[in-house]
């Protein structure tokens, strides 16, 4: 009767939640020939347009929600569209997936989209480039000196430049300390009796960069499978650069960074444990199924999950936002004269783009996967939102504030790690930065902008405090709650 209790309680608490509007940014109205819509998969014309029969067919099965209406939408090739009726499902704990606001993207034709473009092909630029060499490369320090002139781009600054110590980086607690890597994604881990280093198959520094060439680009956009192979490094090497970074993410599980980063704080012991755990003190017992390895396991990985629900609806049912390999589509088509897009001036004439078609003789956004971006829309970002829920649960379940031993940074080669001698890292401020590693490598692999990532951040976290706070009744232990510093650093209790 308790448990029942507790399951109606919690159903009536979010049944009683106000109704919430979910604001767009206006595009898929403001242009008739959806230029600033995610439609790839869908057949386009020799521009990368998308044939309007077909996307009224998709927004006809969104809007019914009918299975068989998804079954019969007309793709352009062999690429299926990811999922897109996971829009629907619900969760039966935590809130539901519509209850749960977002802010409208910027427009297709924003300097605030501009501004994250021009950071992408500066990405795209810089793959190569080791982050320990970050402070001295030419051109690091070209891309900050552009990137800190831009208008309407929110990325942290130093005395309202951004840096080289601050590029490509998310300002969130403890993200700007320390390596750009976390040390949940350089540190060994425990696996069953094994130690497991994490070293990682990584493509070749050259070959690698996919879709600059028009006819391969508007082939994807219309489902073509038929692409290049990635080019291997043979040996395998701790993530030092953003293509390995971005590699990382390319066929990752959504649970591998959050059970990698678990192994990691579990094998520190009891100290790295939250203060509240309420078998801290205990003098009889240990936590397993409750407040142990079995429930921080449980709850790390099942927040990945609703978070992506969540982060589906706001995709299919809300914005439907075009990815960058689109807008670079859409940029190279002006700057080629074959179209008159209302793209800001900011990109057109940066020194990025300049960059990019020297080297590469197209003004398309060089992707750092064959495929380019997943066939889904790209607001928010999917990597941004499970990683997001996955972190705030272990800063539930651990003590934030916990100074990681032995912090390592990788050798420019990314065959070895060295000692790290700065500031102490923490355990809050190294989980926010593998949440922002795992956004940031969708940047720096092309796929995602900005906005997507720190939106998907939040929203897996108000996913994962709404299954904490479901949760909170149903133990037996002396337990005061959940602390944790959330990613806007306000500390809360569940």
């Amino acid at each position: 009767m308790r448990a029942l209790r507790i399951r109606v309680t919690n159903a009536e608490f979010w049944k009683s939640r106000p109704a919430v509007t979910h604001p767009t940014n206006g595009d898929e109205a403001r242009f008739v020939n959806k230029i600033g819509s995610f439609s790839k998969a869908l057949p386009h014309n020799r521009l990368g347009e998308v044939n309007l029969r077909a996307y009224r067919a998709l927004i006809q099965a969104l809007r019914t929600g009918d299975p068989a209406l998804f079954e019969k939408l007309p793709l352009g090739g062999d690429r299926k569209l990811v999922n897109p009726q996971a829009s629907y499902a619900f969760e039966m704990a935590g809130p539901d997936s519509h209850q749960l606001r977002i802010p409208a993207p910027p427009s297709v034709s924003s300097s605030a989209t501009a501004a994250e473009a021009i950071e992408l092909y500066w990405a795209a630029l810089t793959r190569n480039i080791p982050f320990v060499d970050y402070g001295t490369d030419p051109l690091i320090l070209e891309a900050a000196a552009e990137l800190s002139g831009l208008s309407d781009f929110p990325a942290p600054k130093v005395n309202g430049r951004i840096t080289p110590q601050t590029i490509f980086r998310d300002n969130l607690p403890g993200t700007l300390s320390g390596p750009f890597v976390s040390q949940f994604l350089l540190k060994p881990y425990p696996l069953i009796s094994n130690i497991t280093e994490q070293r990682y198959r990584v493509p070749a520094a050259a070959g690698n960069d996919f879709l600059t060439d028009y006819g391969e680009w508007l082939a994807v956009q219309n489902g073509s499978t038929s692409f290049p192979s990635t080019i291997f490094d043979p040996i395998p090497r701790y993530i030092r650069n953003g293509r390995d970074l971005a590699e990382f993410v390319h066929f990752d599980f959504s649970i591998d960074s959050g059970l990698i980063a678990c192994r990691i704080l579990l094998a520190l012991g009891e100290e790295a444990l939250d203060p509240a755990n309420p078998y801290n003190k205990s003098n009889t017992q240990i936590g397993f199924p409750t407040f142990g390895s079995a429930h921080i396991f449980d709850f790390v990985t099942r927040a990945a999950r609703p978070a992506l629900e969540a982060a589906w609806y706001q995709k299919w049912l809300v914005h439907r936002r075009l990815r960058p390999e689109n807008y670079g589509g859409l940029v190279h088509n002006v700057k080629m004269g074959n179209a008159d897009y209302p793209i800001n001036r900011q990109v057109l004439n940066s020194e990025a783009l300049a960059r990019t078609f020297d080297r590469y003789g197209s003004f398309l956004l060089p992707q750092a996967y064959p495929e380019g971006s997943p066939t889904h829309p790209s607001y928010p970002a999917g990597h941004s939102t499970f990683a997001g829920a996955m972190v705030t649960m272990l800063k539930a379940y651990f003590n934030e504030s916990f100074v990681l031993p032995d912090p390592v940074v990788p050798s420019s080669d990314g065959l070895s790690l060295l000692p790290y001698t700065g500031r102490p890292l923490t355990v809050g401020g190294e989980l926010n930065k593998l949440a922002s590693n795992i956004g940031g490598a969708r940047i720096a692999a092309g796929v995602h902008f900005r906005s997507s990532n720190l939106s998907g951040l939040k929203l897996g976290e108000a996913v994962a405090i709404g299954i904490l706070r479901d949760y909170q009744k149903t133990y037996n232990e002396s337990f005061n709650g959940f602390t944790l510093t959330k990613f806007d650093g306000t500390t809360i209790t569940i």
